[in-house]
């Protein structure tokens, strides 16, 4: 392991990252590699001894106990989703970046999806259109059949890049098929999602944020042209179905042409890159911890859907593919015990919730049993909790079922301290995962 990362020791038979709670605090930032790699003795630090801890590097308020996180996830109108996203947004460099999307993409168009209620509650009504439970359900047998190609394609082989040979390329076809696209460039839009997630990384530079800016141009363009031919020539796909939504009875019953550029670009985007980062994690859990490997395996082998289930839940309590979204007071407030004044910038640790030992008992231990195992909170929760929380879980679901069922003995083909992690506080997603295995 990481000769800077926290060691991990047995308290009371429970794994829990050591390390003086007050010195990392003080010497640390989430703006740090090593944090941002390794954070859960930073998370434990800051729910232990400064719950709500102002974060001086990234000039963020960090929001790490569970139940702080619930109640701010309930008040919406005090702790604003939409300034808190303009506030981190493009990291200083708004207009520059706007400039540029006006200019080169068609346009700038704000995230509809990320704002407040009452305007996101119509938003998220006529988003509904492209998530039913219908459309959700009869994709499964189709998930099967993209991992089936993907594994069979490396399984023979023995090794493979688990993250940008499998999760990435699997998630990318997947939204793909179901926003309509019947050609499309996985790399281009493995770069476009990179470069959008950056604007909320926190940690761009002025020339990273150009060069992002002129691949969200590429990116705008690519939809735009589809959404206008949707317009025209509706289909059976995501595209059409938030270009035709109409909410019967609401004053405002459609979305307009803006609205819905920016649902359709973050449908592609967290459609496949938060989704990419649990199954990486999913794969390097199955690498790095037989134990539940195993627990995976008599699942799978015992035909129990039920702990199969359970297991993708416990996944995502304990590796969760989202780090922390942002928000900002719309007043001053006080939350755990901290006084924050009315426009404090602010980040809600939902890795850090799911890390609470007042809610999760032993949260280092991997347990699908935990009676409890409901309140995990990866997608958030509240009024923003994640729209495609459904399609996300079936993804990771059944790719869990499928690579047990065709592969074992999957280890690290790389010592683990040379595991790298993309600069950005707002999720925590391997750059690449090589393993080896075998055909099972």
């Amino acid at each position: 392991m990481d000769s800077s990362a926290p060691q991990m020791q047995e308290a009371e038979g429970c794994p829990v990252a050591h390390g003086n709670e007050k010195d990392i605090l003080a010497e640390s930032s989430l703006t740090d590699a090593r944090i941002l790699a390794h954070p859960n003795a930073y998370y434990t630090a800051m729910r232990h001894e400064d719950p709500v801890h102002f974060d001086e590097k990234l000039g963020m308020w960090l929001v790490s106990r569970y139940e702080d996180i619930a109640a701010v996830s309930r008040s919406p109108n005090i702790f604003s989703m939409e300034k808190g996203y303009q506030g981190i947004y493009a990291g200083g460099f708004a207009d520059e970046f706007k400039a540029i999307l006006e200019r080169d993409g068609q346009g700038f168009f704000p995230d509809a999806i990320m704002s407040d209620p009452p305007y996101h509650t119509r938003v998220r009504r006529l988003m509904d259109h492209a998530f039913t439970a219908h459309r959700v359900k009869e994709l499964e047998p189709r998930i099967a059949q993209v991992v089936g190609d993907l594994i069979d394609k490396m399984a023979d082989k023995g090794e493979a890049d688990a993250v940008n040979e499998f999760a990435v390329p699997m998630t990318i076809a997947i939204i793909c098929e179901q926003l309509g696209f019947d050609h499309f460039d996985g790399h281009k839009i493995q770069e476009w999602s990179h470069a959008v997630t950056a604007q909320i990384s926190a940690l761009q530079s002025r020339e990273d944020m150009r060069k992002h800016a002129a691949q969200i141009c590429d990116l705008q363009n690519f939809l735009i042209g589809h959404i206008r031919d949707r317009e025209q020539n509706p289909k059976e796909d995501m595209i059409s179905d938030l270009v035709h939504a109409h909410a019967e009875g609401d004053p405002d019953p459609a979305l307009n042409f803006k609205e819905v550029v920016s649902l359709v670009r973050a449908l592609l985007i967290a459609g496949n890159e938060t989704t990419a980062t649990g199954l990486g994690n999913l794969f390097f859990i199955l690498a790095t911890q037989p134990d539940v490997a195993k627990l995976l395996y008599d699942a799978v082998d015992n035909d129990d859907d039920r702990l199969v289930t359970r297991f993708v839940e416990e996944l995502l309590r304990i590796e969760p593919p989202v780090r922390g979204l942002s928000r900002m007071t719309t007043e001053e407030v006080e939350l755990g015990g901290t006084l924050l004044p009315a426009n404090a910038p602010m980040l809600l640790l939902f890795a850090s919730g799911n890390d609470d030992e007042t809610v999760f008992e032993c949260p280092r231990k991997f347990d699908m049993e935990r009676g409890n195992l409901g309140k995990q909170i990866a997608f958030g929760t509240g009024t923003h909790r994640c729209i495609g929380i459904a399609l996300a879980r079936m993804e990771i679901k059944v790719a869990a079922r499928e690579v047990a069922k065709r592969l074992k003995d999957i280890k690290l083909a790389i010592p683990l301290e040379d595991i790298r992690y993309l600069p950005t506080v707002a999720t925590r997603s391997l750059e690449r995962l090589p393993i080896t295995f075998s055909r099972r």
